[in-house]
């Protein structure tokens, strides 16, 4: 399993999804461009010392990730239909979030495997973006027997 973050414009946000990545053990996909640097003080302060902790994989764009991905892509998005909580995980899935600002474009949506959001209140937008990951990465674990520590 992976974590997928596109096109990341929020340092701090990126920082706490990178520290999220090295205590469950994720490697993370970082496609680019980013709204920041990647040693901007801001998302080095909110990942903390976990930074050497986590495998992180730059792709230049979308195309690039593309060629370089295996695995199903599970996109979270306020977009979607399907409930997380409804969706059965595999270990080879690629769970993305989009763009704080702006989501992923549509040729994204159309790509991914599944797009799953997360039951809200009415009348409410979106969660975090690093909520929501943790959110539905803890499910897709606990599913998959995926937790660094294993099965309980």
């Amino acid at each position: 399993m992976r974590l997928v973050l596109y096109e990341p414009d929020i340092p701090q946000n990126t920082g706490a999804l990178l520290r999220l990545a090295a205590c469950l053990d994720l490697p993370v996909d970082i496609i680019e461009p980013c709204g920041f640097f990647l040693d901007d003080k801001r998302m080095r302060r909110a990942a903390m010392d976990y930074l050497d902790r986590v495998a992180v994989t730059r792709h230049s764009s979308w195309p690039a990730y593309q060629a370089a991905a295996t695995g199903r892509l599970v996109l979270l998005t306020t977009a979607a239909v399907d409930r997380y909580v409804d969706f059965q995980f595999r270990p080879e899935d690629n769970v993305m979030v989009g763009r704080e600002s702006a989501g992923v474009p549509n040729a994204v949506h159309a790509a991914a495997d599944a797009r799953l959001r997360l039951p809200m209140a009415p009348g409410l937008r979106s969660i975090n973006v690093a909520l929501a990951a943790a959110m539905v990465l803890g499910e897709a674990l606990r599913q998959t027997n995926l937790f660094p520590e294993g099965p309980a």
